[in-house]
């Protein structure tokens, strides 16, 4: 009897670790991108991405991060997003050449686990002015609130406190293997199956509870941005915002001196909806903006005042120093391309200047229907005309005619002024 209960037990055990190994090996992990500057859009993406995380019981959330840092208000939307998390996130600068710069720095150190490739860095976590002017009391305000909200953060996650103090104060840099030593980050993974391995087994404590990862073969499920995050990154880019800012000033002006156009007025104003909300993710100097207004004012009265040419270097001049001064920032990552704006100027100078002398020369020019057409026509006089009648020949077409003077048939005529449908004339040369 117990022989034949022996192949019934080794079966069972064999499917019971069978059906466990697959259980583990269900395991999910979801992974997002960012490589990018963080802003309203990242940390939407980001806090996406968590909830997500959360809703489908994910082992872990892991972020692939490379940016040179970013604005202080979305960066603290994601460290809170971070620390509420109920699933463990792993922040994973990669790959080789990435940077957790700045802003990043503060993201990478929240994380229930930093993790950094071969050939990155982390470090320059000082705080900088972003469209204005700081003054020296209001800069080490301002760098004393980053230094404590950092070692809050380090000391949180049990890192090294003093070294993220001095990133902030001192604009320290590090390399992996440096961070690693220094206690920054919890391990160098040359790849993301690498890094699954390594934090297999690791402790971490959620929002939530401790939880155990279970990473070492997971599956991987990436989260792409969706096209509304897509297009939102896309137009929150300085050079893509200033030329729809252009675009959205062409679009109007054009409709205003061309009225019932219709598609230009259209698509201007949906530009300029569209730069706007840019502007609302950048660091806009409103000084930079009144001077490129400034310059297209210029544009426009070099048409209508003699100035040889000086209203129009001026011009130049203003939208030139307006488009450098507009996001003004120490960061290059929000700074205008020179290459965009040189272009950007002469074709607005030339398009401007343009549209308006075609608009004037239409305005001056001689009507070619309707009544102030026929004033100035010259014709022939088919019978003699006196001051109460008489007939006239224009283009092919009789018309009533009078006259203050005598003329006689067959005579040469210009049309003086038109009185309903009856035309005053005078003699050719009279």
């Amino acid at each position: 009897m117990f022989r034949n209960l022996i192949p019934l037990l080794l079966f069972f055990l064999v499917t019971s670790a069978s059906s466990v190994y697959s259980k583990e090996d269900k395991n999910e992990v979801m992974v997002i991108t960012v490589n990018s500057v963080i802003n309203p859009v990242t940390a939407e993406y980001i806090s996406k991405g968590i909830k997500k995380a959360q809703s489908s019981n994910k082992e872990a959330l892991v972020i692939e991060l490379d940016t040179p840092g970013g604005l202080d208000t979305s960066m603290r939307s994601i460290v809170k997003d971070i620390m509420a998390s109920e699933v463990p996130v792993v922040v994973y600068v990669s790959p080789g050449g990435a940077r957790s710069a700045s802003a990043g720095v503060f993201i990478t150190l929240a994380a229930h686990i930093a993790v950094m490739a071969p050939g990155t860095n982390i470090g320059a976590a000082h705080p900088v002015a972003i469209g204005e002017k700081m003054d020296k009391t209001i800069a080490e305000k301002a760098t004393n609130d980053a230094a404590a909200y950092i070692k809050t953060i380090a000391e949180k996650r049990g890192r090294n406190a003093k070294w993220a103090e001095s990133a902030v104060r001192k604009s320290v840099s590090s390399t992996e293997n440096e961070a690693l030593k220094d206690n920054i980050i919890d391990f160098v993974s040359k790849d993301l199956n690498t890094l699954l391995s390594d934090i297999d087994g690791r402790k971490v404590q959620t929002a939530l509870k401790e939880r155990v990862l279970r990473t070492r073969n997971a599956s991987i499920d990436r989260l792409e941005p969706g096209l509304r995050h897509k297009i939102l990154s896309l137009i929150s880019d300085p050079n893509v915002a200033y030329i729809l800012m252009l675009l959205g000033f062409y679009g109007i002006f054009f409709e205003m001196t061309n009225p019932g156009s219709i598609f230009p007025g259209v698509t201007g104003g949906i530009c300029l909806i569209l730069a706007f909300y840019s502007f609302q993710t950048l660091p806009v100097n409103y000084a930079g903006l009144l001077l490129i207004i400034l310059a297209i004012i210029l544009f426009i009265l070099e048409v209508k005042i003699i100035s040889h040419g000086v209203l129009t270097i001026g011009g130049i001049i203003a939208m030139v120093i307006g488009s450098l001064m507009l996001f003004e920032t120490p960061g290059p990552f929000v700074r205008l391309s020179l290459s965009l704006v040189l272009p950007a100027v002469i074709i607005t100078a030339l398009f401007f200047t343009l549209t308006i002398s075609l608009a004037l020369k239409a305005h001056r020019r001689k009507p070619v229907t309707g009544r102030e057409e026929l004033i100035g026509m010259e014709g022939i006089a088919k019978t003699d005309i006196t001051q109460e009648e008489g007939m006239v020949s224009l283009h092919g077409e009789l018309w009533s005619a009078f006259s203050g003077e005598p003329i006689a048939k067959d005579d040469r005529v210009v049309v003086e002024e038109v009185r309903d449908l009856k035309l005053k004339v005078r003699k050719q040369g009279g």
